[in-house]
Order: structure tokens, then C-alpha cells, then sequence
């Protein structure tokens, strides 16, 4: 891996683009502290994560009109009442032009509904167990996510944890563009090795500047490329 350029010369590309340190402070995402997620019912988290599974690929504004049109389908997101559906109401579902005509997607509702479930069942509750998975290994939890859950490989994953308050990275354009530029990564970023050596650099950022893996993400999306978020 390359030498990593120092974080303040990201910071100062970045407050130069951006119009200053004030304008790229309004700019950093909000995360919630360990606790504040550990609040979150299995409901929420099924619904938000359900919301970017269908977000993917989608004008996010048509989901988001549509989204309490899902609320009420699917019982307000409760996992148990989801994974009572049968079938055919599922395929009601996945065909009914209140919602969205998608059925792998709907199906995924009920897969995540699964898996919730069975995390909730072995660790207590789903909510502890993201809030306190440690974030020099986030990566890790996004594989869990794609391994256990339905449709949360890529950014999905990542989107649905930043969507609740957890401090990850994203890998946006932006920022897969810097780090294949400056060298720091030379596998594809679906690989395991590849997203170990992006951690590697978050990891490292993060022990110059001890800003959170979100402000570090969004400051090297805003210093390079067209910002794509």
C-alpha cells in the first residue's frame, strides 16, 4: 500500500472547494452514539433497512412516498407478524400497484424479517449487537449483513447503517476513486482483501485525526472528484 497523503491536506482541499472549514462542518453526517442505537426495536431497523434495499437502484423520492403504503402492508415492519405471511400474500404483495412491483425485493423483506429474528435470538437484540460492533472492523459487519440478510451486499449495507446513526465509511465514487488513485487499494472493493485495505485506511485516519469514519468518508468525497454522495 502507498503513503498515505496527510489528512490535513484532505481537510484543506476540501474547506478550499467547499467554501471553508464552516461550510464542510455542515456538510459532515450525524451518528448516534452506541446507546442511542441500542434503542432501536427490531421494527425499525427491518423498516430502514428494508427502505434501502428498495432505495437501491430506485429514485429514492418515489420509495420514500411510498413507504407508508409498506408500513401498513407489512404490519408496521414487525418481524414475527412479517415472517407469518404467506406465499401468496407475499406475492399480493410484489404485485400490488400501491407499492412497488419487485418481487425479489419484497421477498427480501421477509428474508431480513429472518434474519433479524435469528440475530435477535442469539445476541439479545439486533440493535445491541450493530451498536456495539467496533468500528475499526465496520467492514466486517457489512459482510454479516450480506451473508445473513437478502440484497444488502454493496453499498446497501453500508447506506442502511449510516441510515441509523452507525459511524461507517461509504465507498462512494468519490472516495473508491481517491484510494485507486492514490494507490492505497489494489483490489476491487467487493473483495475481502480489497476491503481490508480500505479499513486499513480508515483505521489509520482515524488514529490521525480521531474524527469518525463518517466525517473522514464525506471530507475525502468533498476534496476530490464531483462529490458524488
Amino acid at each position: 500500500m502507498a503513503k498515505l497523503e496527510k489528512f490535513s491536506s484532505i481537510y484543506q482541499r476540501a474547506c478550499e472547494r467547499k467554501g471553508g472549514p464552516d461550510a464542510v462542518e455542515l456538510l459532515l453526517p450525524d451518528t448516534l452514539s452506541a446507546a442511542q442505537i441500542s434503542e432501536y426495536s427490531d421494527a425499525e431497523l427491518l423498516s430502514v433497512m428494508s427502505k434501502r434495499v428498495f432505495q437501491s437502484g430506485f429514485v429514492w423520492r418515489v420509495v420514500e412516498n411510498k413507504w407508508p403504503e409498506y408500513e401498513k402492508a407489512f404490519f408496521d415492519f414487525d418481524p414475527f407478524k412479517v415472517l407469518m405471511l404467506s406465499p401468496e400474500q407475499i406475492q399480493d404483495r410484489a404485485t400490488n400497484p400501491t407499492l412497488i412491483r419487485h418481487q425479489k425485493k419484497t421477498q427480501a423483506i421477509v428474508d431480513n424479517a429472518y434474519m433479524v429474528q435469528q440475530m435477535t435470538r442469539e445476541h439479545g437484540s439486533f440493535a445491541e449487537f450493530i451498536a456495539h460492533w467496533p468500528s475499526d472492523d465496520i467492514v466486517g459487519l457489512w459482510q454479516i449483513l450480506k451473508q445473513k440478510g437478502a440484497r444488502l451486499g454493496g453499498n446497501t449495507g453500508p447506506y442502511f447503517l449510516r441510515s441509523i446513526g452507525k459511524d461507517t465509511f461509504l465507498l462512494s465514487q468519490d472516495v473508491q476513486a481517491y484510494l485507486k488513485a492514490n494507490k492505497l487499494v489494489d483490489s476491487g472493493f467487493t473483495s475481502k482483501s480489497g476491503l481490508k485495505q480500505t479499513q486499513k485506511v480508515f483505521n489509520e485516519y482515524q488514529q490521525q485525526t480521531g474524527l469518525k469514519l463518517a466525517e473522514i468518508s464525506k471530507i475525502i468525497s468533498l476534496s476530490v472528484g464531483d462529490n458524488h454522495m
